[in-house]
This record gives structure tokens, sequence and C-alpha cells, in this order.
């Protein structure tokens, strides 16, 4: 559903077609600030006009959109927050960490028990496993405690307009508008008021964080009231997860994923989508499941995730990671949501530590090392700051020409041992 970071920590179950980088530039918030409020709120007055237009043609009466933007204002802190999207910039043992908790845990056990009848029909329904619903209800809102802390949410209507108004990033500013019309959409149809509308800063909403477009898509009425309501009632919010997911391709009955045991000298150039292979041909490989588990459907066809090098815990993952992807397009994400689904499932920690000794690049310095790969003569056809296959192909070379483990993991290790040895 996106590949957009929203505020909450998984925060959106969106199906967007594109990523929204950490990188992308954003406006000028001082600027934004100090101008002054009576050019800005009629700078601001006069887009939202300009918008009436296209939300007419999506069948927005006046009354809804007069209603929706009354005595609104643009609000900076969502563009800054648009630049930092941690599952984009964390480690992933600090993201997983933090989010697969004791107390989340312990919540999520709760809302299992409370909430078992219900969880029951949804399964029944739509052959979503309920650990992963309920693993992304603790996702993305807490299962549904952050919702009303207004620290933290924010009204849909105005993140979204600026986004769309102020946003340097033109596909930032494409999404805003597209969503902030799809928003308008719901108000028409009376599923929520404009004052209950409330979400993170790309206006991902509700227990289970839809983005308008995904909520317009997939959300439903699951209790059958007449409205489809992901805000106040839970049982509409996790149907809607779920079958968001099985539209998304999941498999009934099956798993995300394995944590597994890697064999001395594996070749780390087959990791990534690209070199799916069935559970039987890895096992030919030499993986095998941690613990001495057996795979239970060998035929299955999976892809090999390291997150953090040689040193850290492996993954073979199959179809219905997929399919959390689709609710938010990163690793860390995907991998949290299913490690939480096993815990409240009363599966045991990772065995492979984390290397949480280990210091990760920032963007400056992630060009650095590009600048020094390529002096040494490795193809890096661009010095962008992004770790992609030329780059980490080029890392495993050096790393076998110097003798460490070539796992293509960029480390500040790695960044000085370059240095050094030029």
């Amino acid at each position: 559903m996106r590949c957009f970071k929203f505020i909450f920590g998984g925060i959106a179950a969106l199906a967007l077609a594109f990523p929204l980088s950490s990188q992308a530039q954003t406006l000028d918030i001082t600027s934004l600030i100090n101008q002054t409020a009576p050019f800005s709120i009629a700078k601001y007055n006069r887009q939202i006009e300009g918008l009436w237009p296209q939300a007419r043609a999506k069948g927005v009466s006046r009354s809804t959109f007069d209603r929706a933007f009354a005595g609104m204002t643009p609000d900076p802190s969502v563009l800054k927050k648009a630049s930092k999207q941690p599952e984009f910039t964390t480690p992933p043992w600090h993201y997983i960490n933090k989010r697969v908790s004791e107390k989340r845990i312990g919540n999520g056990l709760e809302k299992l028990g409370e909430y078992s009848a219900l969880l029951d029909q949804i399964e029944a329904r739509y052959g979503v496993d309920r650990y992963v619903v309920v693993a992304i209800w603790g996702m993305e809102s807490s299962y549904g405690f952050i919702l009303n802390d207004t620290s933290i949410v924010k009204p849909v209507i105005q993140s979204l307009s600026t986004l769309a108004f102020y946003s340097r990033s033109k596909r930032r500013k494409k999404f805003g508008r597209r969503q902030l019309l799809a928003a308008l959409q719901i108000l028409e149809a009376r599923d929520t008021t404009p004052e209950r509308m409330l979400g993170s800063w790309a206006g991902a909403m509700g227990h289970t964080q839809f983005i308008p477009t995904t909520y317009l898509a997939y959300a439903v009425d699951f209790d059958g009231d007449g409205r489809r309501d992901i805000w106040d009632n839970v049982a509409d919010a996790l149907g809607s997860t779920a079958h968001y997911l099985k539209k998304s391709g999941w498999q009934t009955g099956q798993t995300w994923g394995y944590e597994v045991k890697l064999p001395r000298g594996f070749n780390y150039g087959l990791t990534g989508r690209k070199n799916s292979r069935t559970l039987r041909e890895w096992q030919k490989l030499g993986l095998a499941r941690v613990s001495a588990k057996t795979f239970p459907r060998p035929s299955d066809k999976a892809w090999l995730v390291t997150m953090a090098g040689a040193r850290g815990p492996a993954f073979l993952m199959l179809r219905n990671f997929r399919s959390i992807l689709r609710y938010n397009n990163a690793n860390s994400y995907a991998l949290a949501v299913g490690h939480l689904a096993d815990r409240l499932r009363g599966g045991d920690p990772f065995v492979q530590p984390w290397p949480e000794g280990d210091r990760l690049l920032g963007k400056d310095r992630r060009k650095d090392l590009q600048k020094l790969l390529r002096a040494r003569g490795y193809n890096i056809s661009a010095i962008d700051g992004k770790i992609g296959p030329k780059t980490r192909k080029a890392i495993r070379a050096f790393q076998s020409q110097v003798g460490l483990v070539p796992d293509g993991f960029a480390t500040k290790a790695l960044l000085d041992r370059l240095r050094q040895s030029s």
C-alpha cells in the first residue's frame, strides 16, 4: 500500500505505487512560519478555492467542501515530519525492538482476548491470520491508544492540504492533492466528520491507518451499520485491514517467512527478490530454519533478506510478506509486523542477535562510500547515497579483496576501511 513513511511507526495502510523518499526536499519551515499571517492565509485560501472544480467533479458538494476547510490553516510541522521516515532512516534492530516491545506484546494479547469473537468472524470471512491483523493494529496506532492524542494525530484535511500546496517535492504535492480529494469524498459519504477525520502527517487514518484512496478502495462496513468507520469502530477497522491484505494476495494458512541459518561461505549475492527459489532449493544451498525446525511446505517460493549483513539474522520471505509490504513498503516495517504476530502467537524472539554495535551511514557518508568505491574502479553509476544492487555488488567485491565477509552491508567500519586502504 505504500512506501510512504508515516508517523506512528508503521503508519499506513496504503496502496501507494511510489515511495515517499526520506531524502526528498521539503519546504523551508522557517520561511513558511515567518510569512505574515494575512499573506499566508490568503494564499492558502486561494489554493483551496482552486481545488473546488476538481472536488466538484469527484461528487463533493459545496457544503461538504466548505465545512472541511472551515477555519483551516497550513501546518508547517507536516513538512518537517515528511523528511523523517523511521523505517527508512533507523537501524532495523532499533526500529523492530522498539515496536515489538514487551508492552506492545502484552497489550496485543489483551486485545486478542477482548476481540476474540470479532477476530473469529474476520478470519472466517477473509482467511487472514488474526495475529497479523492485530499486529498491524498495534504497529499503526498502538491498538488505538494514540488516536485521541492531539500531540500525535492531526486533522487529515489540514495535513494533506499542506502537502498538496506547500511541498517542494512534485511527487509529494501530487500525492497530497490526490489524497485530499479522496478525503473530501469520504466526508461527502458521511462516514465520518472533519473533526473526527484525524490521522498522520501524510493522511493515514484510523486504528489501522488507511490513506484516503486506500480507504475508498478497501475499507468495509464490517458490522453492517451503514458506515465504514475506521476511526471509532474497531470491527470496521480490523475488517478493512483483513480485506486489504486479502486483496493484496494473502495466502490463508501460511506464514510470512522464516528465520534461517546460512552456511559458512554463503554467497550474499543471492539475496533479494530477484533470486527467489523454492524452500527446497534453498535447503540444497545449505540454508536451514533456526532451532532445527523444518519447512512445512518445501515447494513454497521465498527470497532471502539480510537486513544487517552477515552478523545479523537472516530471513526467507514468503508471499504473505509481500502482502504486508503492500501495507507499508519497508522491510523493517513488514518484518516488525510478522515478528509481532509471531510473538502474539506465542513464538520466540529471533535466535540470531542483531549487530547493535554497528554504526550505519547517513546519506552523506553513503555518498562518500560510493565515491571511494568508484575511485577504486568499481561500477558505481550514481553518487546518490542509495545502497542499491550495484553499490552492494561493489561493496562485496571490495570486502572479498580485503578479506572481509562479502555481505554487501554498508557500515562506518567499512567506510573507515575504505578510507584507510585508499
